[in-house]
């Protein structure tokens, strides 16, 4: 009897040795459950990373705020351990990724090169993820102006309209074009413009079929040199130094892929999306005048340079990381 009972234990420890070996990494992300970065992003994204582990690392997907509402909520869900990993913008905890979000800025990356401008120099942002482990960083497509009732030709008519912004950067960007900067996350656009609560929104074209905005939206303007919205997937520290290191290097290699697809993916949404609302009867979009485009790149040049000199006066290499993102 002894002896059964000494190799059932046996048996029942090596069985829960076995069940730990397999880690299912929870992923949150606050976008509706039909967003097309589940397919063409997570889903290759997990799938890697259980080839490359032979299935002893897989990853569940949870869409839509499952694990928690708020866009600005995810990185701290991160920290806090209630997801493995989420998908958020540093934007919107902009004072912990000062260094970060300078690629947002006009003329630092350009939307087709820019994230693997990102990749490239990745170790240049190592300060700022002491904290969590940076898996995937990209840029979005360029932040367009969407509208509501107001058509915009030019410069003089932004005065004074109350423009929904990504994050404090793109606010400065905003305010010195003369409107004035309303900070929101996506899931509240649609709203806020169909009840007049915000005249537009700084928000690339993805947004108009991935949150419906091309029903409250009636014209967009471009032409501009305009912020780019970076994209992040972060994972919680304890959780990423528990795993072997077979299955780190699965996560990182799997997490640069998504990187360069994730950037890719929208800027082709982003092209349909904008090509079918052109295509709209009633829906109109405005490409600004040379001369005009001059006054609005003129009017954000001093605000960049001062929000590159800032970072830089704070003690971060802002100007090396710039140039390094230009290839200068």
């Amino acid at each position: 009897m002894a002896k059964i009972t000494t190799l059932t234990a046996a048996l029942l420890v090596t069985g829960l040795a076995q069940g730990a070996l397999a880690e299912e990494l929870k992923l949150a992300d606050f976008q509706p459950p039909g967003h097309f970065i589940v397919d063409t992003v997570y889903a290759p994204f997990a799938q890697a990373i259980s080839d490359a582990t032979g299935g002893d690392t897989t990853v569940h997907v949870y869409m839509g705020g499952e694990l928690g509402p708020g866009p600005a909520e995810q990185y701290n869900r991160v920290l806090d351990g209630v997801a493995d990993i989420a998908f958020s913008l540093p934007g919107y905890t902009a004072s912990s990724f000062p260094m970060t979000l300078l690629g947002e800025l006009p003329g630092v990356l350009t939307a087709e090169t820019g994230t693997q401008s990102i990749v490239d120099h990745l170790d240049m942002l190592a300060p700022e993820y002491r904290r969590a482990q940076l898996v995937g960083l990209w840029n979005n497509a360029p932040n367009l102006l969407l509208m509501g009732s107001h058509e915009l030709h030019g410069l003089d008519d932004l005065a004074g309209l109350n423009i929904r912004v990504p994050s404090r950067n793109a606010g400065l960007i905003v305010q010195a074009w003369g409107a004035n900067p309303v900070s929101m996350p996506a899931p509240e656009i649609y709203n806020a413009m169909q009840t007049g609560v915000i005249d537009g929104a700084m928000i690339d074209a993805t947004t108009l079929g991935a949150f419906r905005l091309a029903e409250v939206t009636n014209s967009i303007t471009m032409g501009m040199d305009t912020t780019i919205s970076l994209f992040f997937m972060v994972m919680n520290r304890d959780t990423f130094d528990g795993l072997s290191d077979e299955a780190q290097s699965a996560v990182l290699d799997a997490g640069r892929t998504a990187s360069l697809s994730g950037s890719a993916q929208w800027l082709g949404v982003a092209e349909r999306a904008l090509a079918a609302f052109e295509g709209t009867e009633g829906k109109t979009v405005i490409t600004l005048s040379p001369d005009e485009a001059a006054r609005f790149n003129a009017a954000s040049a001093p605000v960049v340079e001062q929000i590159i000199a800032d970072a830089e006066a704070s003690g971060i290499q802002a100007r090396a990381y710039v140039a390094a993102l230009r290839g200068e």
